[in-house]
C-alpha cells in the first residue's frame, strides 16, 4: 500500500505516502549518541552497584532500612514485593523523589504556586515549610489552552451551575444521575467531533480502560502503537483480546501485523478474528509525536478493521479549529469508528469522552462498566466544559477560542524553534504543544528539575521505567496562557546542548553549580 521512499537522515521520521497529506510530515527523533549511551549505562551500573552495597548494608543492620520489606516469618508466603521494583524505587527512585508530587496551592495557569518542602531523611518522607513559591513558570500542567483558570466566564459559569445544581451528583447515569446539563453537554460534543452521537464519562483513565473492554473481548485482535498510554494498554488487557505491539508509527510494521492477521487468523485454530482493533493516540504525550492518520486510516479500511482513537493530547490543541488530529490532517470524522478523548488537558475540567456511531453509543450505555458503576460528572465540571467548548467553537459571540488556538500554535512553533537554535535536543512534531528535551543521564534528571525550581520554573522530568533507560529528558509542555516574555526565561535558562548535553555560553549564570551539575560532559 505504501510506496519506495529515499534514505533519509535518522532524525528525521518521514512519511511513506505523500499523497495522504495536504503538508509536509516531519518529526524529529535524534538518535542517542553512542557516548552518551555509554556514560548512561556506566551511570545505572554504578547506582546500581551502590544500591546492591547498601542492601548489603542494611541486612547486616550497618545501616538502618526505612523502607517496607518483607518479614522473616513470612518467607514462606507470597512476596508482597517485587524484588527488583523495591530495589530500584529504594535506591534510585526516592534519590530524586523531590521532583515530584509537590503540593501545589493555587490555580496550575501560566504561573504557580507550590508549597516548600524539606526532607530530612533523604526524600522518604517529607515536611512542610510553611513557606510558599510564588509565581513559578508552569511548563508542566496540559493546560493547553488556558481554561484552568479561576476568572473568566467558565469559572462565573461553574459558580452559577454549581448553586443550581451542587457540587455533586451521587448517582449513577442510568439511577438517579442523568442530569439535563449531561445530555446538554453530550449533544455539544457530538456536534464538536462532527459524529453522530457521544458518551460523557466522570474519569479519563476508566474512559480507556473500562470501554475497550466493552468493544473487544476473546477472539478479538488489539494492534496496539508501543507507546500507547498505561490506560489503553490496560484496557486492552482487561478485554481478554490477543495483544500485539508494532513499532511507534512505523506504518510497514502495522501493516504486516494486519497481513499476517487476515492470512493466519487466530492461533492454533486458524479461524478469522472477530474483530481487528488498531488503538493508536493523537498525540504521544512523552514523545511530542503527531499520529500518522490518513496513513493509519488507509490501513484500516484496506483490512477492513476498526480504528480506536485516543485524542487526550490532541483535542483542543490541534488543528485549525481546535478539534483534533481529524481536524489537524483535514479528514472526515466519520473515518474514525471511536473517538475517544478527555476534558482534563485543553478543556481545563475532568473526564472523558467517546463519540461515533449512534449505535456504538447506545451499546456503551448498557455495557460499559464505566457507564454503568461509575457516579456521573459534577455539574460545574460539565459547566466547564460546555463553556470551554462553545468558546473553542466560537458560539460564545467572542473571538476569545479562535485567539487562544492562534497563541498555541505560535507559542509551540516558537518554543521549539528556539529550542533548536539553541543546540538542545528535542523530539516530536513541530506543531505538537509537547516539547521532550534529552537529558539521557540519570544524575542529570533530579539535578535539572532541582535547579530549574530554583530558577522558578517548574518542569516535569521523567526517567527509566516511563522512559528508555538511555532516553531521560524534561517535558516542557507549551500553553496558550504564556506569554513570548515567558517562554523567554524559560528557554534563557540554558544548562545542556549537544550530542554530549554541555553548556551552551558562559553567562554569569551558568557559573552557578547549575551548569557544572547539569551540563558537565
Amino acid at each position: 500500500i505504501f510506496s519506495s521512499f529515499p534514505v533519509l537522515p535518522q532524525n528525521h521520521n518521514v512519511v511513506r505516502n505523500p499523497s495522504l497529506y495536504n503538508k509536509p510530515f516531519v518529526e524529529s527523533y535524534e538518535e542517542t549518541p553512542l557516548l552518551v549511551a555509554v556514560l548512561t549505562y556506566m551511570g545505572y551500573g554504578i547506582l546500581t552497584i551502590f544500591g546492591y552495597l547498601r542492601d548489603f548494608m542494611r541486612h547486616w543492620n550497618i545501616e538502618k532500612c526505612s523502607v517496607a520489606r518483607e518479614r522473616d516469618e513470612q518467607k514462606d508466603f507470597v512476596p508482597l514485593y517485587q524484588d527488583f521494583e523495591n530495589f530500584y524505587t529504594r535506591n534510585l527512585y526516592t534519590r530524586i523523589r523531590d521532583n515530584w508530587n509537590r503540593p501545589l496551592c493555587g490555580v496550575p495557569g501560566s504561573k504557580m504556586d507550590i508549597v516548600e518542602q524539606v526532607s530530612h531523611d533523604y526524600n522518604r518522607t517529607f515536611q512542610n515549610t510553611g513557606k510558599i513559591m510564588r509565581d513559578v513558570i508552569n511548563m508542566g500542567s496540559y493546560n493547553y489552552l488556558g481554561f484552568a483558570e479561576n476568572v473568566g466566564q467558565c469559572a462565573d459559569a461553574a459558580i452559577q451551575v454549581t448553586e443550581k445544581y451542587g457540587s455533586g451528583v451521587c448517582g449513577t447515569r442510568c439511577e438517579m444521575g442523568n442530569l439535563d446539563i449531561h445530555q446538554e453537554m453530550e449533544e455539544l460534543v457530538a456536534r464538536f467531533l462532527g459524529v453522530e452521537s457521544a458518551l460523557t464519562f466522570g474519569m479519563g483513565f476508566a474512559t480507556n480502560s473500562m470501554n475497550i473492554p466493552a468493544l473487544a473481548g476473546k477472539g478479538c485482535l488489539i494492534l496496539s502503537d508501543e507507546l500507547n498510554h498505561a490506560s489503553l494498554v490496560l484496557g486492552a488487557r482487561l478485554s481478554g483480546s490477543t495483544i500485539r505491539v508494532f513499532k511507534h508509527n512505523n506504518m510497514v510494521s502495522l501493516e504486516k501485523l494486519l497481513r499476517d492477521a487476515i492470512v493466519h487468523g487466530q492461533p492454533r485454530t486458524h479461524r478469522p478474528w472477530k474483530k481487528l482493533l488498531i488503538v493508536v493516540e493523537g498525540i504521544y504525550s512523552m514523545e511530542g509525536s503527531i499520529v500518522r492518520l490518513p496513513e493509519v486510516i488507509a490501513l484500516k479500511k484496506r483490512y477492513k478493521a476498526f480504528l480506536y482513537l485516543d485524542e487526550a493530547h490532541s483535542i483542543g490543541a490541534l488543528g485549525p479549529n481546535g478539534k483534533g488530529v481529524v481536524d489537524y490532517f483535514g479528514l472526515d470524522p466519520k473515518d474514525v469508528d471511536i473517538m475517544m478523548g478527555t476534558f482534563t488537558k485543553s478543556f481545563g475540567a475532568a473526564g472523558g469522552y467517546i463519540g461515533g456511531k449512534r449505535e456504538l453509543i447506545q451499546y456503551l450505555r448498557s455495557h460499559s462498566h464505566s457507564a454503568v458503576y461509575a457516579t456521573s460528572m459534577p455539574p460545574p465540571v460539565a459547566q466547564q466544559i460546555i463553556t470551554s467548548m462553545t468558546t473553542i467553537m466560537g458560539e460564545d459571540g467572542t473571538s476569545l477560542g479562535a485567539d487562544r488556538l492562534r497563541q498555541l500554535s505560535e507559542n509551540t512553533t516558537y518554543f521549539r524553534r528556539k529550542l533548536r537554535e539553541m543546540g538542545f535536543i528535542i523530539y516530536g512534531n513541530d506543531d505538537s504543544p509537547v516539547v521532550p528535551m534529552m537529558l539521557y543521564m540519570p544524575a542529570k534528571i533530579g539535578a535539572f528539575g532541582r535547579e530549574m525550581l530554583k530558577r522558578n520554573i517548574g518542569t516535569v522530568v521523567v526517567g527509566f521505567p516511563a522512559t528508555p533507560i538511555i532516553e531521560s529528558r524534561a517535558r516542557f509542555c507549551v500553553s496558550a496562557a504564556h506569554t513570548r516574555e515567558t517562554l523567554d526565561v524559560v528557554r534563557g535558562v540554558r544548562g545542556v546542548s549537544g550530542p554530549l548535553v554541555r553548556p551552551l555560553c558562559s553567562t554569569p549564570l551558568f557559573n552557578t553549580p547549575f551548569t557544572r551539575g547539569i551540563g558537565a560532559p
